[in-house]
């Protein structure tokens, strides 16, 4: 659906130059939530504004649905363009419009017809839940009701692909969750391409199905989410799983306690339904090694519960090697720390 092709984006002149982007690759997938976190400074809004060319890039080519937007007319990539809808971090709304204008102005841009806009107006003012609020004005609303006013406008012109720039950034963690809900609600309804950017992990886990993590202006990581947060590779990307996270300090010495005989501190990760299983009991009772949880956590990606803990197996070698051996047999994920 989306193809970034060795986009680099340099600003500036001479020796005051300064590249956000470097020779950066991404393919997205028609009908996914994909997410793009990195820090700030990394090139992340950059990238998003480089996929409906608000920023054009020094070189490289775009496509999006198999059309290179890098190749056309400024006529041609107007047309284009109201196949992609926008949200912004600071909403970018018209102060002195209501929220019913607000919505309507793309399709008045159009010169769509007065019964259209009205439909299609009222349609929208349902699906974001602002029907009372449609003569309000944005001063009126809450920041909530000021990013839904932001998405159904961004979906007047029933876009192929939503762009989200940082667009719960400036939101409480009660309304994120709101947000991220309608943007699911909106990916599940239309089969929508969503392209989403974030400083947030959160935001990723909640919602995408693969996220590309951006540091220095390319892609260190990439994949499906439960694949990156659960083993990350690169240190940026652990940095923000660390993020959400305890501070590993306390755990750290946890592990590092010097104890008596043969032990093995290791990370269990349970995906799916094994989330909630009894894999974990039934392997030690077998093996009869004593073990000491020193952290966990269950949680979801997106719609799949996931958990992980951190153990501490005490026993003879044997039988602490031959559990590690069971537990990944019985399809855990099992990392060694200590």
């Amino acid at each position: 659906m989306i193809e970034l092709k060795d986009i680099t984006k340099v600003y500036g002149k001479g020796n005051k130059q300064a590249t956000a982007l470097s020779a950066l690759s991404l393919s997205i997938k028609k009908g996914e939530i994909f997410g793009v976190i990195g820090h700030s400074g990394a090139g992340k809004s950059t990238l998003i504004r480089c996929i409906n060319l608000l920023e054009r890039p020094t070189a490289g080519e775009v496509w999006v649905d198999g059309v290179e937007l890098t190749a056309l007319s400024q006529g041609q990539l107007q047309e284009q363009r109201r196949k992609i809808g926008m949200i912004f971090q600071h909403f970018n709304l018209l102060s002195s419009a209501t929220v019913y204008d607000n919505i309507a102005f793309p399709l008045r841009l159009i010169g769509a017809g007065r019964n259209e806009i009205e439909q299609k107006v009222k349609e929208l003012l349902a699906l974001v839940g602002l029907e009372e609020h449609w003569n309000k004005y944005p001063a009126q609303l809450s920041g909530g009701q000021k990013q839904r006013v932001g998405i159904a406008r961004a979906l007047a012109s029933d876009p192929d692909v939503l762009l989200c720039d940082e667009a719960t950034s400036a939101l409480d963690p009660q309304t994120t969750d709101s947000i991220l809900r309608l943007l699911m609600d909106i990916n599940s309804r239309f089969h929508l391409t969503i392209v989403l950017i974030t400083h947030e992990m959160h935001v990723i886990q909640s919602i995408c199905d693969r996220v590309a993590v951006i540091h220095g202006g390319g892609i260190v990581e990439q994949g499906e989410v439960a694949e990156v947060f659960l083993k990350p590779k690169h240190e940026v990307t652990k940095e923000f799983i660390r993020s959400e996270t305890q501070s590993d300090g306390p755990l750290r010495q946890a592990i590092d306690a010097v104890q008596p005989g043969y032990t093995k501190s290791v990370k269990i990760t349970f995906l799916g339904q094994k989330t909630y299983g009894s894999t974990l009991s039934q392997v030690v009772q077998g093996t009869g090694v004593h073990f000491a949880i020193l952290h966990g956590t269950i949680s979801t990606i997106k719609d799949v519960p996931y958990g992980q803990l951190i153990v501490r197996f005490e026993g003879p070698e044997g039988a602490v090697e031959a559990t590690l051996t069971e537990l990944i047999a019985q399809g855990l994920d099992v990392e060694v720390i200590l």
